[in-house]
């Protein structure tokens, strides 16, 4: 199976990478300073669950992709997702899957737009990684869950297939027959993880020391409402687990999100609380004043930056 992974980024560089490194065929499609790097140093990723160092990755630049591939990995920022379908769309051909790794849910109807409802599977990751300094892939946590399937269920030929090139190739991998309901639920957690950290600027741990616990609760109760208003419940389970995760004493946890802030970066706002909001019931919505309050909180950040320049 040809395997394109769109960028080598923090999550595309990981994943792509422990696949490269577990022997399958995999082309990084990089813009032409990354090239660079990668190929002056390799593809190096630092794990706490093991290093690897890809010396000579496969690389391709969008003016020379060179052929369509079986499955394209998407891990891209959602502001620049309209840049990396331009990008790879070369790449895709009538059997290709398009498995996206973004945060949120309005990226599928982008790519089913672009490319049709076959093409697009369903996919999530659980995973802290950056960039550091000398563009090697820094692995902060233990954990590397990939999870994906086919959109309207069911474990296809298809998804089988994926699932014998991810098998073994470590990190975990996950293949589901409820992709939509798990593609929420990371939905839920993330928003209410960069919500909380992002408001209070710090980690989940500091705010928790702060006595802000149960702020952190209602945003994951407001969050789950409105997935619950699209017909996707949490589990009980689930939401014990998000719960527990947002108010864990001493957490150094923080949500990427917070990190670009303090880098003084480019934000997903609008892709993470903004779709979110947008999707409540308008009857409701109004009852949902700690997502109006982060939203309003980074909209406010997103003005002074660009005032700023």
């Amino acid at each position: 199976m040809r395997i394109l992974v769109v960028g080598a980024g923090a999550i595309g560089g990981y994943f792509g990478g422990r696949l490269a490194a577990a022997g399958r065929d995999v082309t990084f499609l990089v813009r032409p300073k990354r090239a660079e790097i990668l190929r002056e140093k390799g593809l190096v990723i630092r794990s706490p669950l093991g290093d690897a160092h890809i010396a000579a990755p496969k690389l391709v630049t969008a003016d020379d992709v060179g052929g369509t591939f079986d499955l394209i990995l998407l891990s891209s920022k959602a502001y620049d997702l309209q840049d990396a379908i331009a990008s790879f769309a070369p790449a895709v051909g009538p059997q290709t899957a398009i498995l996206p790794l973004l945060n949120g849910m309005g990226h599928l109807d982008r790519l089913e737009a672009r490319f049709g409802p076959k093409a697009v599977l369903g996919g999530t990751c659980f995973i802290s990684t950056t960039i550091g300094r000398d563009g090697e892939i820094l692995h902060m946590n233990d954990i590397h869950r990939l999870t994906y399937g086919d959109r309207h269920g069911g474990m296809t030929a298809r998804i089988e297939a994926i699932a014998t090139v991810f098998a073994e190739a470590g990190f975990t991998a996950e293949a589901s027959e409820t992709i939509l309901s798990d593609m929420w639920g990371k939905w839920i957690f993330i928003a209410a993880t960069a919500g909380m950290t992002c408001l209070m600027r710090c980690s989940i741990g500091d705010f928790v020391a702060a006595g802000a616990s149960n702020l952190a609760l209602k945003l994951i109760d407001e969050c789950a409402e409105i997935a619950a208003g699209h017909g996707f419940k949490l589990s009980k389970a689930a939401q014990e687990r998000i719960r527990e995760n947002l108010t864990r004493a001493g957490s150094p946890i923080t949500a990427s999100m917070l990190r670009d802030i303090e880098a003084d970066g480019r934000i997903e706002s609008d892709q993470i609380i903004g779709d979110l909001l947008a999707r409540a019931d308008p009857v409701k919505r109004p009852s949902y004043f700690m997502l109006e309050t982060v939203y309003a909180h980074l909209k406010a950040y997103e003005a002074r930056r660009a005032r700023e320049g």
